[in-house]
């Protein structure tokens, strides 16, 4: 194989991967000095020139004139009379270079040399492959189902770019088919080995994000701003949105007339429930917001600890938590406080404690009633209210006692 034919071995490579004149003229140079140093121990008697235009490449030995009968290394040193002859000129101590075809390093060589070039190609291919995606992360890709596992799913784009898809990127209703067409963020882009890894994924917040971008224009031009989003990925997902224009209504924009705009994302998500709620600065109004159209009577905010104890009716209970507790957590999510709720009862939720007389299970002795009612406390609630130290100076009763009581009266009232 003479350098002609190795250079045209690397052309399809060139149009395929698009690499540069630059790069591929390093690689060669670097591959032949690879194979130089494994040749003769050592590449710096050498020079490299690799030229893609033409076609083809030279290898140049540098050697040191000798006198005659005192060379020590012929691939190294030359005698005077042997460089005379290529001209008189020369003198002991000078430098004699001779080109080297690569003919002469031998069949074995020049196969070597394929192997270092392939393995440098491969090796570029991946730098510039982890390079392009390094980039790429947090954006959208698209990928062909190709290989569906137990633990991830295989994506091939159209330049058969491998993504991996894990099981717990997955929303939890996706259900994929081989040749299938899947959108997902591209999450991290590591080397496993040599090769770079690239792992995708659904349910990052990021994904939705995304997503809207690419529904609602007014997101993607800046018009509207996606203040945060949060989600439980296939469930439900909150997201709170401003814009620069008070003009504009950024949750109505989003929305879109009956739902028209976010239906897609919807859609995509596999039908996951979003609310879209307008940002705000007050923590009072965001936590109201966040929380959804549920009755609250009153917001107490601790801003040192992010804690917020929120006051509802005993009616509403069920949906400021929400299924298993998805609403609330998200609402903790999005407004940054930890949100607690404390239920409101009404004068008529209250029961009088002589309902509970009784020696059964569930029941308060009489004495005990009659304890209560020396200082007048008449009813549940009105036990209920008052610490349990308070009671323990209040009375005769112990506080185990009290703690008892507390618990039926407490169970009584929520039922």
């Amino acid at each position: 194989m003479d350098g002609l034919a190795l250079i045209e071995a690397f052309g399809d490579f060139k149009e395929d991967k698009n690499i540069s004149k630059i790069d591929l003229m390093a690689i060669i140079e670097d591959s032949l000095k690879t194979l130089l140093r494994k040749r003769f121990d050592s590449d710096d008697h050498f020079d490299v020139i690799v030229n893609p235009d033409k076609g083809d490449f030279q290898i140049f030995l540098n050697k040191t004139i000798v006198a005659d009968e005192m060379s020590e290394d012929d691939d190294l040193e030359i005698e005077i009379s042997e460089a005379k002859k290529i001209d008189p000129t020369f003198d002991v101590g000078e430098d004699f270079t001779v080109e080297i075809p690569i003919e002469q390093l031998g069949r074995r060589s020049i196969l070597t040399l394929k192997q270092i070039l392939a393995t440098k190609l491969q090796e570029h291919n991946n730098a510039v492959l982890y390079d392009q995606f390094r980039d790429k992360i947090g954006e959208i890709v698209i990928g062909e189902v190709h290989h569906i596992r137990h633990k991830h799913v295989i994506l091939l784009d159209d330049e058969e770019n491998e993504f991996i898809l894990p099981k717990e990127n997955q929303i939890p209703s996706d259900f994929f088919k081989k040749g299938e067409s899947v959108r997902a963020i591209v999450e991290s882009v590591d080397f496993k080995g040599s090769k770079p890894q690239i792992i995708v994924s659904r349910t990052a917040p990021r994904f939705l994000e995304k997503l809207l971008e690419m529904e609602i224009p007014e997101i993607q031009d800046g018009t509207i701003i996606l203040k945060k989003v949060v989600r439980i990925p296939g469930e439900k997902a909150k997201i709170a949105v401003d814009a620069y224009d008070d003009r504009i209504d950024p949750v109505g924009a989003c929305v879109g007339v009956k739902g028209s705009r976010i239906h897609g994302v919807v859609r995509e998500l596999k039908n996951e429930n979003i609310d879209v709620i307008q940002w705000s600065k007050n923590p009072e109004i965001m936590v109201k917001r966040a929380l959804g159209n549920i009755t609250i009577n009153k917001i107490e905010i601790n801003e040192e600890t992010n804690y917020a104890l929120v006051y509802t009716p005993v009616e509403e209970i069920s949906r400021v938590i929400g299924k298993q507790g998805q609403n609330i957590r998200l609402a903790s999510w999005l407004s940054g406080y930890d949100i607690d709720v404390y239920r409101e009862t009404s004068e008529d939720d209250d029961v009088e404690l002589r309902e509970f007389a009784g020696s059964g299970e569930g029941d308060i002795e009489q004495w005990i009633i009659d304890e209560f009612r020396k200082v007048g406390l008449n009813t549940a609630k009105s036990v209920l209210d008052k610490e349990t130290d308070a009671l323990v100076n209040l009375t005769d009763l112990e506080e185990e006692t009290i703690a008892e009581v507390k618990r039926i009266l407490k169970e009584e009232l929520e039922d």
